[in-house]
């Protein structure tokens, strides 16, 4: 926000307040005598926050003897706001069974911003649209267009859902990224088939045209080689084959077999590398060579997807609310959810949770050396329901050691930064784009508390707790 623009804005405010409870115009929502929290700011009591024209326009005590009249008013006596949370990995596409039903699912989990991480053109531009003529009835979404991958691509539409299109060339990355840009994307993502020279190619042309990078490590280099390169990394994906003795030996072999003279599709060649290399690296851990690619890791964001890393150990199924959260789920998704818990409790195949236990240690270990990390599930991959399972994201990071507001900033201040906005989001201050969760309960005494949604503005729009549940209701 320009200076320019906030001085308007307070501007604004002082006429409203000189004019007391005569004022010729009202502001369109006041939350009166509520508690804020968020990241950056002290935590302000007995507050009221004047809402104006989608902006956060005042914060003022609630004592304060000059009043705004509003169009609406909100009692938030003993409740919090939080600002609006994001989903920082998501794809819309994926399973179209569930595309219709996401928007509605992430504002009732108070999540208000979504970044959609791999989409064909064809398939997420029209639901694009859907989101944006919803207005406030959909999350703000941020996306990046198709996965650009190698010469073979992963998820090719045949052999996986079509995310990813191919690049073998760098003349082939710069043209793709072209259309992309022409497309609307707000960043580029790069997947783990792509070579040492279509991906410079991809850093070169990201540049050019200022746009952020996310990615996975490519599977032909090294953590700590593409970390500098892009703005976020997502999974701690191919982050355990850096931090190895001799990891040049290990890249060395990757890359003779990504020539891929057999012609395998994408997906199992991808797979195969995985199985050859992973937990093999991660049982032959070399920790000096692992500091020093965690040192890499600060120059860019984590993703670690936790919840989806972990599920070995921590089965979706399993968590007590659950089965009530499913409910809200399109019914053929439910039912195939429902039969895959049936055959996991009826199996006797031992479950290797190594890469689970890893992914734990691995976050825990990132956050205390401070590398940056944003709050993103993958959803709905992996029994992921939007906007339920951001909170699960959001209460492992505080097992595996950060504070609740540090993991409440994982989920808006630092998706902000990635996008250069971290001046208008992920605070509730003046000026900013009014965003915000109403909480019946303090996440700072416990992070699940970020369930307990009574309502959400979105983009200065008041979504009351009987409209969010009409969301899901309604479809």
């Amino acid at each position: 926000m320009t200076a320019v623009t906030r001085t308007a804005l307070l501007f604004s405010l002082a006429l409203l307040l000189s004019c007391g409870d005569s004022a010729s115009r009202s502001v369109d929502i006041a939350i009166e005598h509520v508690t804020l929290i968020d990241a950056i700011n002290p935590i302000r009591e007995n507050q009221t926050v004047l809402i104006d024209d989608g902006r956060i326009v005042a914060i003022v005590n609630s004592d304060t003897k000059g009043r705004v009249s509003a169009q609406t008013t909100v009692d938030g006596s003993g409740q919090i706001l939080i600002p609006g949370l994001w989903d920082f990995h998501v794809h819309f596409t994926f399973d179209t069974r569930f595309t219709d039903a996401m928007a509605g699912l992430f504002l009732y989990h108070g999540v208000t911003n979504v970044r959609d991480t791999g989409g064909l053109l064809e398939d997420l531009l029209p639901v694009v649209d859907t989101l944006q003529r919803s207005g406030a009835n959909a999350p703000s979404i941020w996306y990046s267009g198709p996965l650009l991958d190698g010469a073979d691509v992963v998820y090719d539409g045949v052999n996986f859902p079509g995310l990813g299109i191919a690049n073998p060339t760098p003349e082939a990355a710069r043209a793709n990224i072209a259309e992309i840009h022409a497309a609307g994307a707000s960043f580029l993502k790069i997947y783990e088939m792509v070579s040492p020279e279509v991906f410079a190619a991809i850093v070169d042309e990201a540049r050019l045209r200022n746009l952020p990078i996310d990615g996975h490590v490519p599977l032909s280099m090294r953590a700590r080689d593409v970390a500098p390169q892009v703005q976020s990394l997502e999974h701690l994906r191919n982050y355990e084959m850096d931090c190895v003795s001799e990891p040049e030996i290990w890249l060395a072999a990757r890359q003779q077999q990504l020539a891929n003279t057999a012609n395998e599709p994408g997906n199992v060649l991808r797979t195969r590398l995985h199985e050859l290399q992973r937990l093999t690296a991660i049982s032959n851990e070399d920790p000096e060579v692992c500091a020093e690619m965690t040192e890499a890791l600060k120059a860019t964001v984590s993703v670690p997807t936790l919840r989806m890393n972990s599920m070995d150990l921590h089965i979706p199924f399993m968590r007590e609310d659950f089965d009530q959260a499913m409910q809200m789920i399109p019914p053929s998704v439910q039912q195939e959810w429902e039969a895959a818990h049936t055959a996991l409790l009826a199996s006797e195949e031992p479950v290797d949770t190594t890469f689970a236990e890893w992914s734990l240690r691995r976050t825990g270990e990132l956050h205390a050396a401070g590398v940056p990390i944003a709050a993103g599930t993958d959803t709905p991959i992996g029994w992921s329901i939007p906007g339920y399972s951001l909170h699960t994201e959001l209460e492992q990071y505080v097992q595996v050691g950060m504070t609740p507001l540090e993991a409440l900033h994982s989920a808006t201040v630092a998706p902000a930064e990635y996008f250069g906005l971290e001046d208008e989001m992920g605070q509730l201050q003046v000026g900013f784009i009014a965003d915000a969760v109403l909480l019946t309960g303090n996440p700072l005494e416990n992070i699940i508390d970020t369930r307990r949604v009574q309502a959400v503005i979105n983009r200065g729009a008041l979504l009351t707790r009987a409209q969010l549940d009409s969301l899901i209701t309604d479809r």
